[in-house]
């Protein structure tokens, strides 16, 4: 593919690759185009192609768990996944793109036969991708240097006061008292909120389409709302994520952690104007930053937020699953096998129909949990405490909802009624039952994958899973199918986090749901762990996974399932002979046939043709 010359002089200047080799590198690639918040590849994942950035940025992340660590940010003429040059291996490390990028990709497959072909290019390539790697450590390491040092400085404590008294805390510290005194209360899990990123993202967004509106409307300033707005922005691209530290797991329904967020957003904002920490009378945490607003309209909305986030990224891991599976079906579309039902053989079918049927499964799914998603777009902003509006302007809660929504990107809407919306949880259980039936299906094709790799001498043996790890401390060879085990537990998780949630969202009483912080938790833990399993289970499961076809086969030439395809043809009762003398002699039902001359091998072969046995088809009328 042709690529232009500027690209090829903005990447020659970025890697240190001369002209010449890039431009020929380049060539053998194409051009894959990414949309915004789109994945490139996820971390765990095997390294399929190599690639320079175009257009546009890309984003390197570290950690599968609901707090990713930004790495650094790849702009245009930086290599990607140019650690496939260097060894066969998976991902370290996540990309995706904020707001879009164009990558030239150049697959596994072709840099193995650039290897071959242009050794000396291939080596010139390599030594300059070496040399660039070795920088990006020594950065990175410098920067985790640097990090740890600014961690354990102390520099003194101030004093801050609510109405239940006065706290010390440490002046480096961004959040307050009240958050303090959740920190103590709050001990349970040691799960916190800056665990869940797109927690802190769905409170940022919330509080910036707040301080804009209540600026419109004469309840802030402009200095306040831009500080507010400002600090915003800066929680959006990942800072102050550390002081986000109140346990997932409280009483008071999310209050804390409403003013955790307010805490640092104040004295960050403090900061910036040149005042210090706790000096609450130019930027108040309840005045200033949760002004028009009560913890009862703010948490549900940054949940839901939260939510609809993490369903960016699991969608796409299921959307992957789906792809293996199909890819799976086309393979096997050929291979014979039975069919079982209640564990007891069945018809034939082939393996492909079997891998379609997962596949489709897992569209179902998907298209349940965005289904589930678009309920959450309704919001409950400007409700304030019980739904009635108390301490908010006119006009502020289609206000804030449409500042909302262009802050966020998502279409969100003004519920119908706030009074409702303030104390119904049912958009949560709908998103929870969602999650749970994709992960009942996708447990459902872990259980099948178990059962048809089982043996490999002693079970059906009729697929293979790729070999992951040794199986056994005290028996040499086994080898156990450790993904599918994985995921059945992940998905175990998530059916039992939906009663969780069912619970929570029932405990809500007259105008408030006091439990929505465990259904945070179980939400947007159970998005994280069912995202990442989809991940693991296409990356190190489907995608190696083989036919035994020759034990497909004899399976079905063995079964006494097979009299099933002849019964149009003998008749039920002859069939009903021939299944019993199969049973009580051991013989086969395809021999039975053949020995009592009802068929010919070429007419019995000729209804076992896979095409003839999946599929409604003309009977043909053989003569016995």
């Amino acid at each position: 593919m042709h690529i232009k010359q500027h690209h090829i002089e903005q990447a020659a200047g970025v890697t240190g690759i001369n002209t010449t080799d890039l431009a020929a590198f380049l060539a053998e690639g194409s051009n894959h185009n990414y949309g915004p918040n789109e994945w490139l590849f996820q971390e765990s994942t095997p390294r399929l192609w190599t690639g320079i950035i175009l257009e546009g940025e890309v984003e390197i992340v570290r950690g599968l768990h609901g707090r990713t660590q930004h790495i650094m940010t790849l702009s245009k003429g930086a290599l990607l996944s140019e650690g496939l040059l260097l060894e066969d291996d998976v991902h370290i490390n996540g990309a995706y793109t904020r707001h879009g990028a164009t990558v030239q990709q150049i697959p596994r497959e072709k840099l193995a036969a650039c290897q071959k072909t242009h050794p000396d290019r291939y080596y010139r390539i390599v030594s300059r991708v070496a040399v660039g790697i070795n920088r990006r450590m020594r950065l990175l390491s410098d920067q985790l240097y640097t990090s740890r040092q600014e961690t354990h400085q102390i520099n003194g404590f101030r004093t801050e006061y609510d109405s239940l008294g006065q706290r010390e805390i440490p002046n480096q510290a961004y959040y307050g008292v009240q958050t303090l005194r959740a920190m103590e209360n709050f001990a349970i899990s040691g799960v916190f909120i800056h665990n869940f990123e797109h927690m802190i993202e769905g409170m940022a967004m919330v509080k910036m389409a707040a301080a804009q509106a209540n600026y419109e409307l004469d309840r802030l300033d402009a200095t306040r709302m831009a500080t507010i707005c400002t600090v915003c922005d800066e929680l959006l691209k990942g800072q102050l994520h550390d002081q986000f530290t109140v346990d997932m797991f409280q009483g008071g329904a999310g209050t804390s952690s409403n003013m955790n967020a307010n805490e640092v957003i104040a004295n960050r904002g403090l900061e910036l104007l040149g005042h210090q920490k706790g000096d609450y009378v130019h930027l108040h945490p309840n005045d200033h930053v949760n002004c028009s607003q009560s913890t009862n309209d703010v948490y549900p909305t940054a949940i839901k937020l939260a939510v609809l986030l993490s369903i960016r990224s699991l969608v796409p891991a299921m959307h992957e699953l789906e792809r293996a599976l199909k890819r799976k079906a086309e393979e096997f579309k050929d291979v014979l096998k039975m069919g079982r039902t209640e564990n007891q053989d069945a018809v034939p079918m082939t393996l492909g129909q079997e891998f379609s049927a997962y596949a489709v499964m897992i569209g179902s799914s998907i298209r349940a949990v965005e289904h589930g998603a678009d309920e959450l777009l309704d919001i409950n902003m400007g409700a304030t405490a019980i739904g009635t509006g108390i301490n908010s302007p006119p006009g502020y809660a289609d206000l804030v909802t449409k500042k909302l929504a262009k802050i966020s990107g998502f279409p969100l809407r003004r519920a119908h009624n706030l009074v409702e919306a303030t104390q119904n949880a049912g958009s949560f259980v709908q998103m929870s039952a969602s999650l749970k039936r994709a992960a009942v299906q996708i447990s459902k094709v872990c259980n099948d994958l178990r059962w048809l790799s089982s043996g490999p001498r002693c079970g059906l043996n009729e697929i293979n899973l790729p070999p992951m790890q040794p199986g056994s401390t005290i028996m040499p060879g086994k080898v156990n199918p450790v993904i599918p085990e994985l995921v059945n537990q992940v998905c175990y998780q998530v059916m039992g986090y939906d009663t969780v949630v069912s619970m929570a969202a029932e405990a809500s009483e007259l105008e408030l749901c006091m439990a929505e912080p465990i259904i945070a938790y179980d939400l947007l833990h159970g998005i994280m762990i069912l995202k990442n399993a989809c991940i693991t289970l296409a990356a190190r499961c489907i995608n190696g996974l083989t036919a035994n076809r020759e034990q497909c086969l004899m399976y079905v030439e063995d079964s006494i399932g097979l009299i099933t395809a002849i019964v149009p043809i003998i008749g039920y009762d002859q069939s009903a002979d021939i299944a019993m003398e199969a049973l009580q002699t051991g013989a086969s039902v395809y021999c039975l046939i053949l020995d009592k001359g009802l068929l010919s091998k070429e007419q019995l072969d000729d209804l076992l043709r896979p095409e003839n046995m999946t599929d409604p088809r003309e009977i043909p009328r053989y003569q016995a």
